[in-house]
């Protein structure tokens, strides 16, 4: 947000819907729990939710996602968010905004999933039916989904400055041998489905089970290695393998998923922060997934 816009909060939310939405006034806006930094999510009553972006990248997202959520929907086995109502710039605020329909569910997490190959084998067959669905006309990769399901080359850079910084804290040799087979494993398919961002912040669980997938912001068509990444971010070896069966996924894409877990995990970790002690880990299990074969 640029300097003199308001605070992404409640009272915010409050005076954008009263303005444009007042069928809604009556209804209470709360704050959700990790209600998103690319976005902000506020509940609206029982039924609804807002979403606010939080910078021009991520509002470049909303009009995406309100003209094809509701295509792909009714091709999906699990819900999604569900587009109600499309806000404008307003009360100081310079983007475009979203209201869906609220979806039960928590964020994915070891102490809420306890078996992980079964969330690994609903999660595939999730995205096998998001990869079969027709991507005539869909959204290709681009600024508005930070170049997910493009070439990864298109961060080869950012990705071997990290490891070389990186270099005497992790087997920087072994890094680049992983990006040099994830760089060798071109892509030359038909564009597909893919979600973009695969991650435990987005996969909402009931009763230890996969329920919903939320926030398509990063989503389009092309390559979807990149929704291989979760892999090495959250599952274990069983669910791993799990995951990799339901997806029926040849070298050549679980060489690119790995390259961009790494390029993701060491650009993180090289860059300090709060993130990073949760990335570095990352780096291993991806380099050990190389060495194993």
């Amino acid at each position: 947000m640029s300097d003199g816009a308001p605070a992404i909060d409640e009272r915010l939310a409050r005076r954008l819907l009263d303005a444009q939405f007042p069928q809604w006034r009556d209804l209470p806006v709360a704050p959700v729990p990790a209600g998103g930094v690319d976005n902000r999510t506020f509940r609206l009553g029982d039924e609804l939710s807002v979403r606010l972006p939080s910078a021009d990248w991520y509002a470049l997202q909303v009009e995406k996602e309100q003209r094809w959520l509701p295509v792909l929907a009714p091709l999906l086995p699990l819900p999604i968010p569900a587009p109600v109502a499309q806000g404008r710039p307003g009360e100081g605020y310079p983007f475009t905004w979203s209201v869906y329909r609220w979806l039960e569910g928590e964020p994915a997490s070891h102490e809420r999933v306890p078996d992980l190959e079964a969330f690994a084998t609903d999660l595939a067959a999730f995205l096998a039916a998001l990869a079969r669905a027709p991507a005539g006309g869909a959204p290709g990769p681009g600024p508005h989904n930070f170049h997910r399901g493009g070439p990864l080359a298109h961060y080869e850079a950012e990705a071997l400055h990290a490891i070389a910084a990186l270099d005497g804290e992790i087997d920087a040799a072994e890094a680049r041998a992983c990006w040099d087979d994830a760089m060798a494993a071109r892509w030359d398919g038909e564009p597909v489905w893919f979600h973009g961002d695969v991650a435990e912040g987005n996969l909402l669980v009931r009763d230890g089970r996969l329920a919903a997938v939320i926030d398509f912001g990063t989503s389009g068509a092309g390559d979807p290695a990149c929704d291989v990444v979760i892999a090495w971010t959250f599952l274990d070896a069983a669910g791993r393998a799990a995951f990799r069966r339901g997806l029926a996924l040849d070298d050549a894409t679980w060489a690119r998923g790995r390259g961009w877990a790494l390029w993701k995990a060491a650009i993180t970790v090289a860059g300090g922060g709060e993130w990073a002690p949760a990335a570095r880990p990352v780096i291993d299990r991806v380099l050990a997934d190389r060495a194993s074969g």
